[in-house]
């Protein structure tokens, strides 16, 4: 019978094994810990870097380098050509450079301009909010012996346009006779017209389109800065006289006699409405 053997190891040796490993373990866990908050923090440090670098760009080079982008809203017949030229005129190339007041002063001095608002947006874009003149009616004028059309809005301002929109438009009226003897775009008509063209542009904001049926309305100037007016239909060589009180119910009459005259005078040529009473001339 064989006896058995036993040896006998102490177990420090084991422990002290056992230890070192675990300690390996925790450093390369540790070297591994700080590898990844190295990297996350170099990311930060670029991701911040880069932060700034746009914030600098936006704030410094986009507004004080680059090119502004002007966008012009609200405009129908102004040509844009000349808006952008008009806004070159004082420079301001760039965002920071720009000058709103001057903008509006600029573009608001435009005879065809009745309002204009500038906004800036940074860091690079301007607005500029444009309500253009709405010509209630029109008259021929000349300058340097050519006939121009120029128009007339509610307010009697005198402003001319490169579009032939306004020439051919039947429901903007044709005004002749107002004493005006030169061009000078902006321009007002005296006070006392500008009553005339105020109940033009409420006649125009009717449904019906009375001066359709109208191809001229003259003015005639009287004592004390007063006037009358002289219509002239279409389709007829009837003219008819009418005091200063242009409104919906005295065309409305006026369309009226001109049919009963017609019907029972053919050779009438003018009808005279004035003074409340009804008298007409023939040829």
């Amino acid at each position: 019978m064989t006896d058995a053997v036993y040896t006998d190891i102490p177990f420090s040796a084991y422990d002290d094994f056992s230890r070192r490993s675990k300690e390996v373990k925790a450093k390369k866990t540790k070297v591994k810990k700080d590898k990844k908050v190295t990297i996350l923090k170099v990311f930060v440090i670029v991701i911040g870097f880069l932060l700034l670098a746009e914030l600098f760009v936006m704030t410094v080079i986009v507004p004080g380098f680059t090119t502004v982008h002007i966008q012009f809203t609200g405009v129908r017949k102004i040509p844009m050509e000349k808006l952008e030229a008009k806004v070159n005129e004082f420079g301001g190339s760039t965002w920071i450079q720009f000058d709103t007041a001057k903008a509006v002063s600029v573009v608001g001095s435009m005879p065809e301009v009745e309002r204009v608002t500038v906004d800036k947006h940074f860091p690079d874009r301007v607005t500029i909010d444009i309500k253009e003149r709405e010509a209630v009616a029109k008259t021929i004028l000349y300058s340097e012996g050519h006939p121009v059309t120029v128009q007339i809005d509610q307010n009697g301002v005198l402003f001319t346009s490169e579009t032939v929109s306004v020439v051919r438009d039947t429901s903007i009226p044709l005004i002749s006779g107002l004493p005006i003897d030169n061009i000078q775009e902006g321009m007002r008509l005296p006070s006392v017209y500008r009553t005339l063209m105020e109940h033009v542009a409420e006649i125009r904001r009717l449904p019906q389109k009375y001066f359709a049926a109208i191809s001229e309305i003259q003015v005639v100037p009287k004592e004390f800065g007063n006037y009358e007016l002289i219509v002239y239909p279409i389709h007829t060589h009837v003219r008819v006289l009418v005091d200063n009180t242009l409104n919906e119910d005295a065309l409305k009459y006026m369309m009226v006699v001109l049919d009963v005259v017609n019907s029972i005078e053919p050779d009438v040529y003018e009808i005279d409405l004035r003074y409340g009473s009804v008298s007409y001339r023939k040829q």
